[in-house]
This record gives C-alpha cells, structure tokens and sequence, in this order.
C-alpha cells in the first residue's frame, strides 16, 4: 500500500518489450534510501514490482493487462516518473489509502494558475465518476489529491508549489494522459451496498443494528 506522497522523480533509463511484458529500468535515488528485490514500488501511480537493483535503480516488469490500463505503454526512455516505496508498517501516513491499482486512464481537459497554485481539470471515463466526490481523496500519477469541484465526468484539482515542485504534475498540459486511482473506500461502500441486496447495508440495517435512531 501507498500514501500518494511522492519521494523522488525518477526517469526510465530502458524498456525491453517482449510479448508478454515490458521491462522498465528505472533510474532513482531511492534504490540507495533501501529498495530491495521483491518490494513493491510506485511508479507514476502503478504498483510494480522490484525485479533487480542496479547501481542507480531497479528493474520492473509490466504485464500486457498493466500495459493496457495505464499509461505506461506510452512511455519513453528518458521519461520522467514520479515514485513512491510501499509503506512501511512504523512509517506516518501522510496522504491517504493508495494501492497503485490503476482505475482508469484520464485527461487534462484544461490547465490554469489560481493564485501560488495550478488548477487541473481532468477527464475520466463516466463509469468511474461516482468514485469521485467533492472535497474526497484520488490519485493522480500515483500523488495524493483533493477534490475540488466535480461535473459530469470532469473534476478539478488544486496544486500547491511544492507539489508542483515535487511531482510531474507541473509538466502536464491539456490532453496528456494520467492514472487515476479513486479512493478505495467509496468501492468497499459500494460492494457492500450491492454485493446482495438481501443481506446488504440499508435502512433496515441501520436501525437494526443501532446506527440509526428512530426518534
């Protein structure tokens, strides 16, 4: 699991293309600061795995199915990444629950400055839209964000300077391709409500079980 705290922008030095997968060397300081083989590591939002640890990196392997929900078959040697190492058990959790489980793949609709800060707005595919609610949590290339204001099938973030400082985000402009991730605890919610209506959460419930009073 992550936080969408971004620890390093990281390039990729390599992509070997085979038919089954892609494999990326990653280049990045934190195979210093203590990746290991097997650790799972966040790479613009996508939850790969450490395959080898190089001098100034590691390698990871994509499968065709992470290659086609993401946006990591567009990418190109000497692109810029944005990575996070999984959380450790005794680490502050600073963003919120992200598991690096791409939902969809989104689109800068429009980009403006709003004060210190940049205002994205982003286009996501309408069956995700009733994951994003106003003022709640979604990742965007693996970065922890608020919700601003959300349309349709369009919302809008706000990015401070350091974040821009910080993560790729500052580079993106208007119909470049981003992961988004929705908050993983509106999905639970919605699988309890409709997984079996007999016996799932409704009003009922709630009375029943003292979440609910009647007067």
């Amino acid at each position: 699991m992550f936080t969408g705290i971004i620890e390093d922008i990281g390039s990729i030095l390599s992509i070997k293309k085979s038919s089954g997968k892609w494999e990326f060397s990653i280049k990045t300081v934190l195979a210093k600061a203590g990746i290991r083989e097997g650790d799972s590591v966040s790479i613009d939002g996508v939850c790969l795995t450490a395959t080898t640890i190089t001098g100034d990196g590691f390698v990871a392997d994509a499968s065709l199915e992470t290659l086609r929900v993401t946006t990591l078959a567009e990418k190109k040697t000497g692109a810029r990444v944005n990575i996070e190492r999984a959380m450790g058990s005794d680490g502050r959790f600073g963003g919120h629950f992200v598991m690096g489980h791409v939902d969809c793949v989104g689109t800068i609709a429009d980009k403006k400055k709003a004060g210190d800060s940049v205002r994205l707005s982003v286009e996501i595919p309408l069956d995700f839209t009733r994951y994003i609610v106003e003022k709640g949590s979604v990742a965007i290339d693996g970065i922890s964000l608020t919700v601003n204001e959300q349309r349709h099938n369009i919302f809008t973030v706000n990015i401070i300077p350091f974040t821009t400082s910080k993560t790729t985000l500052g580079e993106k402009n208007p119909k470049d391709k981003v992961n988004i991730e929705t908050d993983i605890i509106g999905k639970y919610i919605e699988s309890f409500l409709i997984k079996d209506k007999n016996k799932g959460v409704d009003l009922d419930f709630l009375y029943k079980h003292g979440y609910v009073r009647g007067d």
